[in-house]
């Protein structure tokens, strides 16, 4: 068999380099993708990137959607519109270019692609909310792709918890901060997905520090109703109209 072929973006450090360590050291031929590699807002620039990894290995066994951003932590009306536009572009944009370039090479049956994502996308805030929205949108993109019978391929939301970064130490949200997720926690997860072993929750969120395979398998045999673990409407009950 073809040795299997790994592409992370953002992973030039932070957990995107912890990442696409812990496939190489599990025997992937990782791909690893950086502002100097390929912007992921340019279209040109992506379909350049997949076409030349296919090219060379002939094959995709995984997409890790890790390159991300974050605008300032203040509220929408003292935002930059273009720093919050900017935020958007990445964290959006970028996902979409990338698995929209994928896709069509994604290995049938098997190949799976991984965004990581936030539990920013489930909580309300009025701080950073581009991220906010952002981490939203790609939930939509995760659970659109990824679930249900007719699913286009297996496509999971990854939240890593809070990790020790430069960006996550520097954000005002995590200031005294004295415990954090464990890397370790997070390629777990991931190598669990990229192995087939949480097939059961494509389309869902999954969180490092909070969850484990274990815990995962545990409740994906004990059932999962449709909407759990996906972004999606809160109803007052049963009589209400939208329910």
């Amino acid at each position: 068999m073809s040795q299997l072929v790994a592409i992370v973006t953002g992973a030039s450090r932070g957990i995107g380099a912890h990442l696409a360590d812990a496939l190489q050291d599990n025997g992937y031929a990782v791909e690893r993708g950086s502002r100097s590699t390929a912007s992921v807002t340019d279209p040109g620039a992506v379909r350049s990137w997949v076409a030349d990894v296919v090219a060379r290995h002939g094959r995709i066994d995984l997409l890790v959607n890790n390159a991300g951003v974050i605008d300032a932590e203040v509220s929408l009306e003292r935002s930059d519109p273009d720093e919050w536009w900017a935020t958007m572009e990445t964290n959006v944009r970028g996902p979409y270019l990338m698995t929209h370039a994928v896709l069509p090479h994604l290995t049938a049956g098997t190949g799976r692609i991984v965004n990581v994502n936030s539990g920013s996308a489930y909580r309300n805030s009025d701080v950073a909310t581009a991220y906010n929205v952002s981490k939203g949108a790609l939930a939509r993109i995760t659970s659109g792709l990824g679930l249900g019978p007719d699913r286009t391929a297996l496509v999971f939301d990854l939240a890593p918890g809070v990790v020790r970064t430069d960006m996550t130490e520097s954000m005002q949200a995590h200031r005294g901060r004295t415990e954090w997720t464990a890397p370790e926690e997070v390629s777990a997860l991931l190598l669990a997905m990229a192995r087939g072993e949480l097939d059961e929750w494509s389309g869902r969120l999954v969180r490092a520090g909070a969850d484990t395979v274990e815990s995962l398998r545990a409740r994906a045999q004990a059932g999962l109703d449709e909407l759990d673990r996906t972004l999606s409407l809160q109803t007052w009950g049963e009589d209400d109209p939208l329910a």
